[in-house]
């Protein structure tokens, strides 16, 4: 699976380790970065990991911060982006299943390493149900989304 990164200065570390899990489990790995623990600002970074998911080029993307929510709040302004904020294995998979999420967020000050690889490898290996129910409300979050509330 072709797989878009990024991350900020407080998920730098975090979004390194994930790069390598990523690449050694034979996912093709775009990172857009940052490449410092240099002071950036998040949104510029989920909105280069939310276009390329948005474009088709990037079958799921990937956003670490600090906490987990400016990144995804960031994300969501993209057209076509689902974001949520995960922090469990449960909801890392049923996101994907019940909701289409197609960018993950994550806060490397909340999780560690190991939770972060259960909850990458659990979103990945996921897929969208289309269960009738769970496609129409799909298509009323692309509805809002399309007219923007």
């Amino acid at each position: 699976m072709r797989v878009v990164i990024g991350s900020d200065h407080a998920g730098f570390e975090l979004k390194t380790l994930l790069v390598s899990h990523l690449e050694s489990a034979g996912h093709v790995v775009l990172d857009v970065g940052t490449d410092s623990e240099e002071p950036v600002d998040y949104p510029d970074f989920s909105a280069a990991v939310g276009r390329e998911v948005a474009s088709g080029d990037s079958e799921r993307g990937i956003m670490v911060c600090g906490s987990g929510a400016g990144g995804s709040i960031a994300a969501n302004k993209i057209t076509g982006v689902r974001s949520a904020v995960v922090h469990d294995h449960y909801t890392a998979h049923q996101a994907v299943e019940h909701d289409d999420m197609n960018v993950l967020s994550l806060g490397a000050r909340i999780i560690g390493l190991t939770t972060a690889i259960e909850i990458v490898d659990a979103y990945l290996a996921a897929t969208f149900s289309g269960e009738e129910r769970h496609a129409r409300r799909l298509r009323k979050v692309v509805e809002l989304d399309r007219n923007r509330g």
